[in-house]
């Protein structure tokens, strides 16, 4: 018998998640109306444990941030299961006009990382309700600092998923994909993202008279020029990677020629190798050019998130998940990987699982013009909570029950 033919709890878990939407949705929009930014989310933090009061859950925190692992223990010492949903906003202005639009300045949840809270804590009511019949451990991860502050090495480092569980899921809404499907893939769903910075220094004049100077623009230019060459010329299209200088900096007024110009950009792969070597090449091609030209060129690379790397039998189990619970037509597979970066990979590298998409537009538009993630106009249909959070206790009470082994 496969897992699509066993009614087991699937329909439970889409009637309960119902029930509870308003009280989710109640919780989504204190969140959104009080984003924070960072490693530290105390008023989050507050709101995450006023919606598990009473439950039987024990709780860890740690010194490094105010991230929360609440852990729900069956009755059996099975399998352990993490679920994690990050809380941390953007650095932005919002600008959608919703009635429960922030009310802190410079700040927004505009990745729907207070949708992911929603529905962890949802899930955690559900699966607490249920705690009898479950056949292990079930880790609730609340995350900070996931945009770009690494919440979740910091989660690792401090020890509070210690010991590691057996698999771990994440959920990712997708405001600009089809209403309430699900997707995902195996081996690489995410790039890495590291932070390139190179400053290239010459010697200063006066505009007039650059045969006097050493100009260091028009080497900051062609070496942006001779990166995109780079890539195309010496990185696979089968293991890809992008390159984005996304500022140039350099000079005061008309008149003088600067002594530095600075390059800002990102660097996205999908690989350790392709990593590594796009490193390389960047230490050897920016000093070499600014060398041909009387001027010297400092590279400084930031790693960041390492590839999300989904684990093809996790993939493959909550395919199967999501097509018991929702039926076949709520799953898609995705044709590539999407160049974004996600810290969940922290926990990847070490755990084997897999993240999956919920499509967020509202039923009915056109999913292709809604505004995607990150933007200050981001706005979802808070209905497919629910079946976030359905899919969340679904994919924890099988897997405790069976493992991977969906038969």
């Amino acid at each position: 018998m496969t897992l699509t033919d066993t009614p087991a709890n699937t329909i439970i878990w889409r009637d309960d998640a119902e029930s509870l939407l308003p009280d989710l949705v109640e919780l989504r929009r204190a969140i959104h109306r009080e984003p924070e930014l960072g490693l530290q989310n105390p008023k989050t933090l507050a709101k995450i444990k006023a919606a598990l009061a009473g439950l039987p859950l024990e709780f860890r925190e740690g010194p490094s941030t105010t991230g929360l692992l609440a852990i729900l223990r069956g009755p059996s010492n099975g399998r352990t299961v993490l679920l994690r949903g990050d809380m941390d906003a953007l650095p932005l202005h919002e600008d959608t006009g919703l009635d429960f639009a922030s009310e802190t300045t410079g700040a927004m949840h505009a990745c729907g990382h207070d949708t992911h809270v929603a529905m962890l804590v949802g899930a955690a009511k559900m699966l607490c309700a249920r705690r009898e019949q479950l056949a292990g451990t079930v880790y609730f991860m609340f995350q900070p600092g996931e945009e770009g502050h690494h919440g979740a090495r910091f989660m690792l480092d401090d020890g509070l998923l210690d010991p590691l569980p057996d698999a771990a899921f994440a959920l990712h809404i997708m405001p600009n994909a089809p209403h309430g499907i699900f997707t995902g893939r195996a081996g690489p769903l995410l790039a890495s993202s590291d932070v390139l910075s190179i400053k290239v220094s010459g010697k200063g004049g006066h505009a007039s008279m650059p045969h006097d100077a050493v100009d260091p623009i028009p080497v900051a230019c062609e070496i942006v020029s001779a990166i995109q060459t780079m890539v195309t010329r010496k990185v696979s299209v089968f293991d890809p990677a992008v390159i984005t200088i996304a500022k140039i900096e350099a000079g005061t007024t008309n008149n003088i020629i600067p002594e530095t110009a600075n390059l800002l950009g990102t660097i996205r792969t999908l690989s350790p190798r392709r990593r590594a070597m796009v490193a390389e090449e960047l230490h050897r091609l920016a000093p070499g050019i600014a060398a041909a030209h009387g001027c010297e060129a400092q590279v400084h690379i930031e790693q960041g998130f390492p590839v999300t790397l989904c684990d093809d039998r996790a993939v493959g189990f909550g395919k199967q998940v999501v097509e018991a619970t929702f039926g076949p037509e709520s799953w898609k597979t995705l044709d590539a990987p999407i160049m974004g970066a996600e810290d969940f990979a922290y926990v990847l590298e070490k755990v084997p699982g897999a993240m999956f998409f919920l499509g967020a537009s509202h039923e009915g538009d056109d999913w292709r013009q809604c505004c995607g993630l990150h933007s200050n106009r981001m706005v979802l249909d808070e209905s497919v909570m629910a079946k976030g959070a359905a899919l969340h206790a679904a994919l924890a009470e099988r897997f405790l029950a069976a493992g991977f082994d969906a038969s």
